[in-house]
């Protein structure tokens, strides 16, 4: 029986490109309000993991739950590098090319949009407006996805951003914006469609040093309240300071999970360990 803290459940996840096969079997759970960091080499799956979580990719095979919605997929064979698909309906996902469209059923449809609305995922190149200030990037999807008044969803927006630290900044356009300033707008966007879960794909790769802090304070203010958060990324202060368990990946596999000070300090597995001694050298 799944433990109902579970608002997280990942099981045999396969994911193809053609003919690579990107993800290959992931399980994983996560209960709610853990922060969970996953790490490893460039390539490995980790981007194309959380982008299945949050249906921009469509896995190919296996389950996934997420907050109260689970996906399915295991009506088809794969031969000759290509899934025989049975499925009736075209779905074009967002912020894909044409090429990438999935046949789906009409029911996988709304289940997909759904996990859209209740997942919120902070991207790599943010993807902010720039023709629109601080305070319409934030209201701009509680306006038009949960149909907000416009009082209602600038209510909510002023209050994300005086959580994230912006208050001041409202009126500002994105080319006025620090990067740390920048990250925290797009936090405050997504969390203004309520999630029930945060995904952050390198949050702060792009950040200068001193920028990262503003990021990272949000991220774990964000985890005393309760949300629940999975973050990609190589900044291995924050995956070991901030996240209640730490997964490498690799090749498309999880190779481990463990707390912080296992992963670093004692990995099990041989390749975990080699991982964390080239981070060391």
């Amino acid at each position: 029986m799944e433990d109902q803290d579970n608002i997280i459940s990942v099981r045999n996840l396969h994911k193809y490109y053609g003919n690579n096969h990107i993800l290959k079997g992931i399980e994983l759970d996560v209960r709610r309000g853990e922060l969970v960091s996953i790490i490893g080499r460039s390539g490995c799956g980790k981007t194309t993991f959380l982008r299945c979580l949050n249906c921009l990719e469509i896995l190919d095979e296996g389950t996934i739950r997420i907050a109260g919605i689970t996906l399915s997929r295991t009506n088809h064979n794969k031969i000759g590098g290509e899934f025989q698909r049975t499925k009736k309906v075209r779905l074009k996902l967002p912020f894909q090319t044409p090429e990438s469209e999935s046949l789906l059923d009409e029911d996988f449809q709304i289940k997909a949009n759904t996990v859209r609305k209740r997942v919120g995922m902070l991207f790599q190149d943010l993807n902010l407006f720039p023709h629109l200030t601080v305070l319409d990037n934030v209201i701009i999807s509680p306006k038009i996805v949960k149909r907000e008044t416009t009082n209602q969803a600038k209510l909510r927006a002023v209050q994300l951003l005086e959580k994230v630290g912006l208050e001041k900044f409202i009126d500002r356009y994105p080319h006025q914006l620090s990067g740390g300033q920048a990250q925290r707008v797009a936090i405050a966007r997504a969390l203004a469609m309520n999630p029930q879960v945060m995904l952050y794909d390198e949050p702060t790769s792009a950040l200068d040093p001193e920028l990262v802090v503003e990021v990272i304070e949000v991220m774990k203010n964000l985890h005393k309240e309760g949300m629940t958060q999975i973050v990609v990324t190589h900044a291995m202060n924050f995956a070991k300071n901030a996240s209640d368990y730490v997964v490498y990946m690799e090749e498309g596999n999880i190779i481990e999970i463990g707390k912080p000070e296992q992963i670093f300090n004692n990995p099990k597995d041989e390749r975990t360990k080699n991982y964390i001694q080239i981070l060391s050298d």
